[in-house]
């Protein structure tokens, strides 16, 4: 809500000054212009989407979806230690992290509340050491396949848009390695402020 309020403000403070200082038509044809940019970008970003989309489906369907969540399992289980036996919850976080991998936030979005969902009923009310865990690697992902990222950069005309990946893999494994320590640092810092 307050967001819809802030860019609201902004559109009319910037249209009414455009109509103040002389240049309406500047303004519209602006307006105009940034909604046709817009669309073509929604649509270049919905084509490489669904192609990423159908590989994930593919891998679901080949099994390879399982065996990428059986190779994560180990590192899931240290993270993540009050699921390790609860298969539904790690199979969804195991959904989650496969989805993050290949740079599909909007996929990976729906399984990471699924999996958020299932950790919330063992301490209802209370964001468990997991489900904090959960937050911070969902947000600060690996990705080796940043594929939103390559598709916003190939409709803004970038010859090669996956030439970033060398600097992606390295910021997202720095990322992750930082979020994860500082999670597990938080979350001991807490327990001992609670004794």
């Amino acid at each position: 809500m307050a967001m819809s309020v802030i860019w609201t403000g902004m559109v009319a403070v910037s249209v009414l000054y455009g109509l103040w200082a002389g240049n309406g038509a500047a303004v519209a044809a602006g307006a105009v212009e940034g909604a046709a940019g817009a669309v073509e970008l929604c649509l270049t970003m919905a084509g490489i989407m669904c192609l990423w989309m159908g590989v994930m489906e593919v891998m679901k369907r080949s099994g390879l979806a399982e065996l990428l969540s059986r190779l994560l399992r180990p590192v899931l289980c240290r993270l993540y230690p009050d699921f390790k036996r609860d298969r539904e919850t790690m199979d969804a976080v195991s959904a989650n992290v496969s989805a993050n991998l290949l740079g599909l936030g909007n996929a990976a979005t729906p399984l990471g509340i699924q999996a958020a969902r299932r950790m919330a009923r063992k301490t209802p009310g209370v964001a468990s050491d997991s489900l904090c865990m959960l937050v911070v690697c969902n947000t600060a992902s690996i990705q080796l396949i940043p594929t939103t990222v390559a598709s916003v950069r190939l409709a803004a005309g970038c010859a090669a848009p996956f030439d970033i990946l060398p600097a992606v893999w390295l910021a997202s494994a720095v990322s992750v390695a930082v979020g994860i320590l500082a999670a597990k640092l938080m979350g001991r810092i807490w327990r001992r402020r609670k004794v």
